[in-house]
């Protein structure tokens, strides 16, 4: 079977436009060709390789969904999509490592956000969940110290590209087509159907997905979406810590999260590859694409700026951010962060890990938008909000999406 032609123009038309080829671009995709058979379907990727923002640039983590608000999509679909990507690895033959998680209260006063958690998680159904005592910590991570702790056996680790190209191959197997290095601009109706206007021309299709991640926002409201949320970047560093400090932590070691945030604090990571990550920081970037934060563009960092709900968000959270400054410039002191679970950790030698930029929403009223969200337009379905646990959840938020491609038809 001949290889497919990658770099190759979108058509001029088609049935199904997908923009974004990232991880949940690809799942998108697969699941309208498995509902659609023989549906002509384009996958549009600004990139020249798949997984370049936030499908490779995360820790890789399988998450449980002990986290997310009952009744909440994040919720519903980190679960059913965690059960689902395990199992899609395991019959496409994609690596994974189950090697679980435990969240840990170091102090008395963490016990009843730990308490909040637990009941999260038994009322989303997480696999396994247990409760553990400050003197079990130590029987699934020698070097954790804490006063009590919720073990989640089936959170795992995986490398999200491979994943990402794994359903590509399904997609391009299916007969859709990949066209990567293809920028979109926007898109407006044209009687019964949709011009997608790219770098290359344009795309008439009679319907859209729009999974463009960082770039969500602007693609809704260009095809008539609300401006509320806007995507404000927030920049994730990691340290990587040296290869005998390595060795004190066996799988996921994570703080207990403060539940007026979006974000899991300050944690440590067994990755696919087998390095120990601490982080990530969340600070505020100048750029959509900021991996280093001396990269500032004038248009990112002005939408930011100009949104009314940066600066409510900043004078509710103004501590928080302090915080994420200090780790961000000092890696002792996010080692000592991570080392109030894992005290052995203290003093040890890290250096800089891989960065992100999470996409995450947010609304006039300065509120972080901790769900998923989705706006349809005409002809389009636009996924609005998408960080973690996007990769995660993907082949669950693919079947979301295409329920309402079809209520929308």
């Amino acid at each position: 079977m001949a290889t497919p032609d990658r770099t190759s123009s979108p058509p001029s038309e088609c049935d199904i436009v997908v923009v974004g080829g990232g991880i949940v671009g690809q799942a998108v995709a697969r699941e309208l060709l498995a509902r659609r058979p023989g549906a002509r379907l384009a996958v549009i990727e600004a990139e020249p390789k798949i997984g370049l923002h936030q499908t490779g640039r995360s820790s890789g983590v399988i998450h449980a969904g002990i986290y997310y608000e009952p009744g909440s999509l994040k919720a519903q679909l980190c679960v059913e999509g965690s059960r689902a990507l395990y199992d899609y690895c395991d019959e496409h033959g994609v690596p994974y490592s189950k090697s679980g998680k435990l969240v840990v209260a170091v102090e008395e006063g963490e016990l009843g956000r730990l308490d909040e958690l637990e009941r999260r998680g038994r009322l989303n159904e997480v696999r396994g969940l247990r409760r553990v005592g400050g003197d079990e910590i130590a029987e699934i991570e020698p070097n954790a110290r804490g006063v009590a702790a919720l073990h989640s056996p089936h959170t795992g680790v995986t490398d999200f590209v491979a994943v990402a190209e794994s359903y590509a191959a399904d997609v391009e197997a299916a007969g859709g087509t990949l066209h990567l290095g293809t920028s979109v601009h926007g898109a407006r109706p044209v009687g019964d159907k949709l011009e997608v206007e790219h770098s290359r021309g344009t795309t008439v299709a009679a319907e859209a997905v729009f999974c463009a991640g960082l770039w969500s926002d602007r693609l809704a409201v260009a095809c008539g979406a609300p401006a509320d949320p806007r995507i404000v970047p927030f920049r994730g560093g990691y340290l990587k810590l040296a290869p005998a400090d390595a060795e004190l932590v066996r799988a996921s070691v994570y703080p207990v999260p403060d539940p007026d945030l979006p974000f899991l604090g300050a944690h440590l990571t067994r990755n696919f590859a087998g390095d120990v990550l601490i982080g990530p920081s969340a600070l505020m970037a100048p750029a959509r694409d900021a991996y280093d934060l001396t990269h500032v563009r004038r248009r990112d960092l002005g939408e930011t700026l100009r949104w009314p709900g940066t600066w409510k968000m900043m004078a509710n959270h103004w501590r928080a951010g302090l915080i994420e400054m200090r780790n961000a410039a000092s890696p002792a002191s996010f080692v000592a962060e991570a080392a109030r679970m894992v005290p052995a950790l203290a003093g040890a030698k890290a250096t800089a890990g891989p960065a992100g930029i999470r996409a995450q929403a947010l609304g006039r009223d300065g509120k972080l938008v901790d769900d998923f969200v989705v706006h349809r337009t005409e002809h389009a379905v636009h996924v609005r909000n998408a960080p973690s646990p996007a990769a995660t959840s993907s082949l669950a938020i693919s079947k979301l999406i295409a329920d309402r491609l079809e209520q929308a038809a």
